[in-house]
């Protein structure tokens, strides 16, 4: 969209009316509400932001999404699946599920909030059905493992993901670039087809997206 001062900003549908989740500006265009998608605050909307070519999460779309927190990017994720689509939140910290629930998911009939660790998916397995995209943010070691762990049993096939990856939180003695290389020769080993690598800097630094389609 672009604002009064000329300045160009991505914005999604708001699917739960006149509410903005961490502060963010809603704004109305010929009737429509959208909620401003900080790119400071979301590394999706970073990746948008620094070229991402395709983004594969549609409307319609069921989503796991690994690492929700208090919902920042995943209500924007919720307005574009839109009412026929449904995100399933996967959270470790009961704080932050507490406030993804309280917050967001009250008001939003098409997100199901899951308290867990990603890190072991047969806890949640009764609660999530087959998936057309896994989104994936935890600030574990291995993040490529754990989302690969959770394809195997969620993910459609020929299903696309998104890995956040947060180098330091793999390894801090590496450089960024070897964590990601590593990240990516997981994925790889898990039958992904690697579409395209996302620098997320300046908005976050020493963070790249990693998005990948499973292959049969």
């Amino acid at each position: 969209m672009t604002f009064e001062d000329r300045s160009r900003r991505l914005a999604t549908q708001n699917l739960a009316l006149g509410r903005a989740v961490y502060g963010e500006r809603l704004v109305k265009h010929r009737n429509v509400e959208y909620r401003v998608w900080d790119q400071y605050r979301s590394k999706c909307a970073a990746a948008i932001m620094n070229g991402l070519e395709t983004l594969p999460i549609q409307m319609g779309h069921k989503v796991l999404y690994l690492g929700a927190a208090s919902g920042t990017t995943a209500s924007h994720v919720s307005d574009i699946v839109g009412e026929k689509g449904h995100v399933y939140c996967v959270e470790f910290a009961a704080r932050s599920i507490r406030d993804l629930v309280e917050n967001v998911c009250a008001y939003r009939m098409n997100m199901s909030p899951i308290l867990a660790d990603a890190r072991l998916p047969e806890q949640y397995a009764m609660l999530v059905e087959k998936v057309e995209d896994i989104y994936c943010d935890v600030a574990q070691p291995e993040q490529a493992r754990i989302l690969a762990d959770n394809a195997d049993k969620f993910l459609k096939p020929e299903g696309w993901i998104m890995l956040a990856i947060k180098a330091q939180s793999i390894d801090v003695t590496k450089e960024p670039s070897e964590v990601y290389e590593q990240e990516i020769n997981t994925l790889r080993s898990r039958r992904f087809r690697i579409a395209q690598i996302v620098h997320l800097e300046p908005f976050d630094k020493a963070h790249a997206m990693i998005v990948a389609q499973r292959m049969r």
